[in-house]
């Protein structure tokens, strides 16, 4: 396995998302996206890209954990803990001390990202969101 860092291409990021069950984004919205990253990583297995995760945010106060995905034939495999290694790897050399990261975890995905020191932040905080539409 390869771990490419940075650069995700839209039609990647794009078929990445859908195929492993991610809603989807628009080529604007991706577009638009993707040049807003803090850091991006890529695993490529063969001559494929089955997973990745990217940082988002202002890379200095807020952050935010989002799109890790592994195809579905390729779960299981230890990809996501690869993912979120470099990822883990970034927030510690990377950004200030002070930066608040967090990130939302769908269905089990909780149990990955504790491994990483994340922790659910009930009852101080609750997560909301706003869906444009």
């Amino acid at each position: 396995m390869e771990i490419i860092e940075n650069n995700i291409p839209v039609e990647i990021y794009r078929e990445l998302r859908t195929k492993s069950g991610l809603s989807s984004k628009d080529i604007e919205a991706a577009t638009i996206g993707l040049q807003n990253s803090v850091y991006s990583v890529m695993v490529k297995k063969g001559e494929m890209i089955v997973g990745m995760g990217r940082i988002i945010g202002d890379g200095g106060c807020f952050c935010q954990v989002v799109d890790i995905c592994v195809l579905p034939e390729n779960q299981g495999q230890g990809i996501g803990k690869i993912i979120m290694q470099q990822i883990s790897n970034f927030i510690q050399t990377q950004l200030p001390k002070s930066c608040y990261v967090s990130l939302l975890a769908d269905g089990d995905a909780n149990h990955l990202y504790e491994k990483f020191g994340f922790k659910d932040t009930l009852p101080h905080s609750r997560g909301m969101a706003l869906k444009v539409v």
